[in-house]
């Protein structure tokens, strides 16, 4: 790896320090060939290089950088990445953090007037009739999340001007933990690790700080602990080990755990060439496929909901014919404080001309185009999805395509962020009659042909 200026690692550690102190805020209620290409996919020397041109980006010019920063919990999935519980204001000015605000939104959003309205299945199931901030990220699109976000602040009366916006899940906590290795607290019983981390703070903050006479006020003092202990390991890693956690950085931002937006239009563009702005992509013109949850249970039963795709495609018939399923599994045994029953509102983005053939067991289907901050539009239906706890569920749905998308057959799909390892299966019938099959894993956004 490039050997890089004290300056870049300055502010590359100010990051990652920003970024780990983030899980504290996360906790709050409320692709002639057959694999797939990783859209966008970079080489590593690129995707260095990239990164080193926003630490470039972050260090030049003589005035402050305000950056937006939306802590999304992805334990209750929404379709931007999760539930927004808290925002930071984050202030850089030459190469160092020079400020750092949290704001809970539960208490922020109490300043935005009513006055615009929430989307239909928000209003009918969660009884929420206007649209706050912790709801802003109702769209796929970052773009149009990270605006709507920032209207929403400057509609609570705030004063910041920024310089860009960007939003992170859960996930990344447990990334630095696979590196760093498990850490103690002192004060505190147990071991927090990779793989169970972000579970055993959630049963701290919620039930365990009772049952040590911990005061309600005090519940969450045990994250900031963690954050310092964690931030106090990656220091004192080793060089191979400080260029793991870059590469773990990097692999975040391949699986839309961090998306970035900017307000300069040079460094928006590098983000979106490198696909690492959470967009969704209404330019695509062949086949198309992006399904999209959207919890709507207020409980964080994502934690446990594990979700696989099947995609059949028949070119062989008159009109190209399409079976999507999507295969849905509760692994939790039973309810309590964190998870219940699934409750979500999915909706499945697909090609312009597409014509569903059957609502199956789903009367309530409506259809509508996702309309982006850039004026552009994106087909979709949704549905209201239910399953009980310790179960499982099949969504399927039938429709065809227009003929011309048969003709160099090419697919693209789409994937959510804050839903990560998603395994895909790829059925296809060609014109002639050829059979091909393919299976991975959804990670990244992916071309298949």
């Amino acid at each position: 790896m490039k050997k890089y200026s004290w300056k870049f690692w300055a502010i590359f550690w100010a990051s990652a320090a920003v970024l780990l102190v983030s899980f504290y805020f996360f906790l709050q209620p409320s692709r002639q060939s057959d694999s797939p290409e990783k859209e966008n996919k970079l080489s590593m020397g690129k995707k260095y290089s990239i990164i080193s041109g926003v630490v470039e980006y972050l260090l030049s010019g003589e005035r402050e950088k305000t950056f937006l920063i939306l802590f999304q919990n992805n334990m209750e999935i929404r379709p931007g990445g999760g539930f927004i519980g808290s925002f930071g204001i984050l202030k850089i000015n030459k190469g160092a953090v020079s400020d750092l605000q949290i704001h809970d939104t539960g208490y922020f959003d109490e300043r935005i007037p009513d006055s615009i309205k929430a989307p239909y299945p928000m209003e009918e199931n969660l009884r929420v009739k206007y649209l706050k901030m912790r709801d802003s990220n109702f769209s796929p699109d970052f773009p149009t999340n990270a605006k709507m976000a920032e209207d929403f602040y400057y509609l609570g009366k705030g004063e910041e001007k920024f310089d860009g916006v960007a939003a992170i899940t859960t996930n990344v906590l447990t990334s630095f933990l696979k590196v760093t290795g498990p850490v103690q607290l002192e004060g505190y019983p147990g071991t927090y690790t990779d793989d169970q981390a972000v579970l055993a703070l959630e049963y701290q903050v919620e039930k365990a700080f009772d049952e040590q006479g911990i005061a309600r006020r005090e519940r969450k003092s045990v994250m900031n602990l963690l954050a310092k202990e964690i931030i106090k390991k990656s220091k004192n890693l080793s060089f191979q080990e400080k260029r793991l956690l870059f590469d773990v950085i990097l692999d975040d931002l391949s699986k839309k755990d961090i998306q970035l937006n900017f307000k300069d239009q040079k460094m928006q563009k590098i983000i979106k060439d490198s696909g690492w702005d959470g967009g969704l992509d209404t330019e695509w013109e062949k086949d198309y496929l992006m399904t999209v949850d959207a919890n709507l249970g207020a409980w964080k039963s994502d934690y446990y909901v594990k979700r696989d795709l099947e995609y059949f495609i028949d070119l062989s018939q008159e009109v190209p014919k399409i079976k999507v399923r999507i295969n849905y599994n509760h692994t939790a045994l039973q309810r309590d404080y964190m998870t219940k029953d699934y409750f979500s509102y999915l909706r499945i983005y697909l090609p312009e001309g597409a014509w569903l053939l059957n609502k199956g067991d789903f009367p309530d289907i409506r259809f509508g185009k996702e309309k982006l901050i850039d004026g552009k539009e994106r087909k979709y239906f949704g549905t209201i999805v239910r399953f009980p706890i310790n179960s499982k569920k099949t969504i399927e749905f039938d429709y065809i395509l227009p003929e011309k998308i048969a003709e160099d057959y090419v697919l693209k799909i789409q994937k959510q962020a804050g839903i990560n390892d998603e395994p895909v299966r790829i059925y296809f019938t060609g014109q002639n009659g050829e059979k091909k099959e393919y299976s991975g894993i959804l990670d990244s956004d992916l071309v298949w042909k």
